[in-house]
């Protein structure tokens, strides 16, 4: 191994521990949901929307950060956001966790934590040749799996100690990686800001046609990941009656399955297209809600059903980005992925609040996961879609191309 690549894989390594560092603080409120719902008398909507506040935060504020990382580069960027999300994640943990207003104020910036995805995609892409993009990013990707620390942790903790200590060793944790981040990393050699303010590159980021049409995948594609991420324990113990730790560790499983999925859907668009890694991935999908909306028995039917689905949803966020590495220019990669992960975060925020005001209403989350069904089936069609037209511009451009050299 040369001392270039073992120098990309270093900060590759860096990049994904602080994505994993943050989404464990960015998801700790989730496995806490019933804890919260209970001691403060909260009604399902305000459970679902206690829990979805630093999602909807978290997506939006990539689209600075994103824009900031493209001009000031992840060795700045990490550092920050992991130092300013320690600030809410005290405050909640010993402070805050008395009062629903306040937690809402703490879930609020507690959603800085979710903006760190749009600072490693730019910083791992850089670092990278354009046939390992999508691999690399995908691999960047399995930070998320951060919500899996705190689902396997957060309640165990808390049951067994009190409710300050998860807060309190992600605030050590994140504050340690703050540190150790500052000193190792470094940005890829060759990296120049970009000209412009950070305006006219976000105006520039959504004349791209990818822009839009990544933002539209990734909002299904991740967003269903996060959707459950966040919901899936309060849905476990809803429809099956389990206990909050039964759930948190259910949860777990979805997630490392999603995280462990998700290198896979950018290496298989680095070689076959990454259209086509998208349109299977939808449909399986689409398939899968189709079956978890009847309600199966939780063993084994609905737990295949959940966990198929979550591998299809890793390999479709995996393939989007793969998506934006190949298509996007460097220069413009933070800003692109600003909106798009804010597609994805939107996408997660969404459906928790749907589902709990749908179950408030019927007593089923039937209707929920059949509006799955159909959204991911569109999210085939448009892939196939795009890669049939790719597919058609190509040729015209081949044939084009001979008529130019005979004439």
């Amino acid at each position: 191994m040369t001392a270039t690549s073992s120098r990309r894989n270093l900060m590759l390594g860096l990049a994904t521990t602080g994505f994993a560092l943050n989404f464990w603080a960015w998801a700790l409120l989730s496995p806490l949901g019933v804890h919260f719902a209970k001691s403060l008398h909260l009604t399902s909507f305000q459970q679902a929307l206690l829990v979805a506040v630093p999602v909807v935060v978290g997506s939006l504020g990539r689209i600075p950060v994103g824009a900031l990382t493209d001009r000031f580069g992840g060795r700045v960027m990490f550092p920050v956001v992991s130092a300013a999300t320690i600030v809410p994640v005290l405050f909640i943990g010993f402070l805050g966790y008395h009062s629903y207003a306040a937690m809402l104020v703490g879930g609020f910036f507690l959603g800085i934590a979710g903006t760190a995805f749009a600072v490693g995609v730019p910083f791992v892409n850089a670092w990278f040749p354009p046939e390992r993009r999508g691999f690399a990013v995908g691999i960047f990707g399995m930070g998320m799996g951060g919500t899996a620390i705190s689902a396997l942790t957060t309640v165990r903790l808390t049951d067994h100690l009190n409710l300050q200590t998860p807060f309190a060793i992600v605030a050590g944790v994140l504050a340690a990686y703050g540190i150790g981040a500052a000193l190792l990393l470094r940005d890829a050699p060759g990296r120049t800001a970009p000209a412009g303010s950070a305006v006219s590159r976000l105006a520039a980021a959504l004349k791209l046609t990818v822009t839009w049409q990544a933002a539209a995948l990734y909002a299904v594609g991740f967003g269903g990941y996060v959707a459950f991420s966040v919901y899936l324990p309060t849905y476990l113990k809803n429809v099956y009656a389990l206990t909050p730790n039964d759930a948190a560790t259910k949860m777990a499983g979805f997630v490392v399955l999603a995280v462990l999925v998700r290198p896979a859907g950018g290496w298989l668009s680095d070689r076959i297209a990454a259209t086509r890694v998208l349109a299977v991935a939808f449909g399986i999908v689409t398939v899968t809600a189709a079956v978890q909306a009847t309600t199966p028995a939780l063993q084994p039917t609905a737990t295949i059903a959940f966990l198929t689905m979550a591998a299809a949803l890793g390999l479709a966020s995996g393939a989007v980005f793969a998506l934006v590495a190949q298509q996007v220019p460097a220069q413009q990669v933070g800003a692109v992925t600003g909106f798009v992960g804010a597609a994805g975060g939107l996408g997660g925020f969404v459906p928790p609040l749907l589902m709990g005001s749908v179950y408030e209403e019927t007593g089923s989350y039937a209707g929920g996961l059949i509006g799955l069904a159909i959204i991911a089936a569109l999210m085939a069609m448009f892939a196939t879609s795009r890669r049939s037209s790719k597919r058609t511009r190509s040729r015209v451009s081949a044939v084009t191309g001979k008529a130019s050299s005979v004439g």
